[in-house]
């Protein structure tokens, strides 16, 4: 696993993935990708617009056609989106291809780092801390599953965080 040099985030939205891999990928001199970023890359249209004609199912098949893409690729630093982890094959892809790092954060912090965050389409509601609290309630055993290694993000900057996993992975 370690010597595909590849690492692989998972978390919810707001945990500080896309922010912690760009760090970590520049300490490491692998390659950033962004699984959502790719996505509305290769589509031409933002994930927002793909919820809204496809629904939230299209959208993930995209999302697990991209992961497992991605997935395939070797020294690479991947940020996954939040709900990558309901998908059994994106768990058993990502577990198969690399390390797999878990950034836990608390419901308010996540509402702290994306109130103002238009671009997310669940959170498109009345009540977000209800949406995240549920997200929650599902996913986090799906995080614990999948990772090999969990980071705590709430009280840390994204460099201090990306430093951390490179000490833990010893890289």
């Amino acid at each position: 696993m370690a010597e595909q040099r590849n690492i692989f985030l998972i978390g919810p939205m707001g945990a500080g993935k896309s922010t912690i891999g760009r760090h970590l990928a520049q300490m490491l001199h692998l390659n950033f990708h962004d699984s959502d970023a790719e996505i509305e890359k290769k589509t031409g249209a933002d994930i927002a617009w793909i919820f809204d004609v496809e629904g939230e199912e299209g959208f993930r098949n995209r999302e697990s056609d991209m992961i497992d893409e991605l997935s395939q690729k070797h020294g690479i630093v991947l940020a996954t989106g939040g709900g990558a982890v309901v998908r059994p094959e994106n768990r058993a892809y990502l577990s198969a291809r690399g390390i797999v790092v878990y950034l836990k954060t608390s419901v308010d912090k996540q509402l702290a780092r994306t109130l103002k965050d238009k671009r997310r389409p669940l959170l498109q509601t009345e009540d977000p801390r209800e949406v995240l609290e549920a997200l929650a309630e599902t996913r986090n055993l799906l995080y614990d599953e999948a990772a090999d290694y969990t980071i705590e993000t709430d009280e840390q900057s994204a460099k201090v965080v990306a430093s951390q996993i490179i000490t833990l992975l010893d890289f």
